[in-house]
């Protein structure tokens, strides 16, 4: 599972003109769904965003997490983040979850991130959705936590 982090004064996300989440000071995160992922990529993932120290304490150093300032959150799927991009032109999708799994795995890490945040806003999974963001700093980071590997196929 990915998730791409950015340290925001506020950010929104809009389906069909409409604002379906907005936060103030906190977190935007891109969250893609590889194959192979489940609770316990989700749950390692959300807590390492949580916990992950990119907030400045008073020294101005990254130093604080988001549970520590008390910041928003805002959850918006991104399966275009587990795109194979190693070769050629064209990206490709095949270690990307299926939909179905994807948007099981997306409302799982929000379901167990609104008990951990006090504020999170989400946009709408498989939309066509438009991004708004002002990145404090800028700060982006990429987290994975990745499935564990597959069994080797048997020999034949």
């Amino acid at each position: 599972m990915i998730g791409l982090l950015q340290r925001v004064s506020e950010a929104s996300v809009a389906v069909d003109g409409q604002t379906v989440g907005r936060i103030g000071a906190g977190l935007l995160v891109l969250l893609g769904v590889e194959r192979g992922d489940g609770e316990r990529e989700a749950d390692r993932l959300l807590e390492r965003l949580v916990t992950y120290r990119v907030f400045d304490d008073a020294e101005g150093r990254m130093n604080r997490s988001l549970l520590d300032t008390g910041g928003a959150l805002l959850v918006v799927s991104q399966f275009t983040l587990a795109a194979e991009t190693r070769k050629g032109t064209r990206p490709g999708f095949s270690t990307a979850a299926i939909p179905s799994e994807g948007e099981r795995l997306y409302d799982y890490f929000v379901a167990r991130a609104r008990e951990r945040v006090s504020e999170v806003q989400t946009g709408r999974f498989g939309a066509e959705m438009q991004v708004a963001l002002i990145n404090r700093g800028p700060v982006t980071f990429w987290l994975q936590v990745a499935p564990p590997p597959r069994p080797p196929a048997p020999a034949q």
